[in-house]
């Protein structure tokens, strides 16, 4: 509703105001009300993945007409950004990585979708760290010192270093064989240690569970770390009460699937799936999301752990 009404409010001001500088300040009203504390919850609290998954793409091309008409601000750039990447992965590439392997056509032309989605929400970040911070591209890309930059960040500057990263890791997760992205993963690793090291609880464990899959999935050569990836799943389910199903799916297929440790993987599929949703209805959806995961892979075990027999109907 909140979202309804500031949206034909800002309708009616793009109409009713013809003075330019005017329009602006309606807009710059707006874009600060669609992006203020708890704006995200209208997404993330609701407990129907469908009805999200089919109101986002028109939530993504309100809020970039927002920011092609107020291209400066950090806020509609966040919000912008972050959407493009939370839909890729919530809404594009989960459902293509559980679609059956006859449709493997259909799934490399979904991960292409999600890669391009991925990138289109990390390029909105990186300009709004640049125009926030001038020359963090150049000290990224040419000098290849991002820590200057990095010093320049504060606690508010968090969620905007998760996010960047999160979009460049995920696209580089799709295509692990694209250079150009793999030769960020070092300014990417400074980015979020420092995202770390100003909030460690940024949206409670949201940090911590990032690392599960990082340090889990990354080679050594590029800071994997299976000991670290143990440590933040330990202490994502302290600071959640237990009650994050992404950290229990984040840890069942990035450390229980390597070791072929199938019951350590039952274990925490099936804790993910007894979770309440609504105990914390600010993480709702993303639990309810992950707890559909949790449920595929433990009926699609057998592909993963070739000691489990096939089924009867495969």
């Amino acid at each position: 509703m909140k979202v309804r009404i500031i949206f034909t409010v800002f309708a009616i001001c793009c109409v009713a105001l013809p003075s330019c500088s005017i329009n602006k300040l309606a807009m710059n009203a707006v874009a600060d009300a669609l992006t203020g504390d708890g704006s995200s919850d209208v997404f993330t609290g609701d407990p129907d993945p469908k009805l999200v998954g089919d109101a986002i793409p028109f939530a993504i091309k309100m809020y970039e007409s927002l920011l092609s008409a107020n291209p400066d601000h950090q806020g509609l750039m966040l919000t912008t950004g972050s959407l493009f990447i939370m839909y890729s992965n919530a809404f594009v590439q989960g459902p293509a990585e559980m679609l059956p392997r006859s449709a493997w056509e259909e799934r490399e032309a979904a991960l292409k979708r999600s890669k391009q989605m991925y990138l289109r929400g990390y390029e909105i970040l990186y300009n709004a760290l640049e125009k926030k911070f001038p020359g963090f591209k150049k000290a990224t890309v040419e000098k290849g010192d991002i820590q200057p930059m990095l010093n320049k960040c504060k606690k508010q500057d968090v969620g905007l270093l998760y996010w960047t990263v999160a979009g460049g890791l995920a696209a580089y997760s799709i295509d692990i064989l694209d250079y150009g992205l793999s030769v960020n993963i070092p300014q990417w690793n400074a980015m979020i240690q420092r995202a770390y090291e100003l909030d460690p609880n940024y949206s409670t464990a949201a940090l911590d569970e990032f690392f599960i899959l990082y340090y889990a999935s990354l080679p050594e050569l590029l800071g994997g770390d299976p000991e670290k990836a143990e440590y933040h799943y330990k202490l994502a389910l302290k600071k959640t009460g237990g009650n994050s199903a992404g950290a229990y799916v984040s840890y069942a297929q990035s450390v229980c699937i390597p070791a072929q440790n199938y019951d350590d993987f039952k274990d925490c599929l099936e804790k993910a799936i007894a979770i309440d949703p609504n105990k914390d209805t600010s993480t709702r959806l993303v639990n309810i999301i992950n707890q559909q995961k949790a449920r595929w892979l433990l009926d699609n075990a057998w592909t993963y752990f070739s000691f489990l027999p096939i089924p009867d109907d495969y």
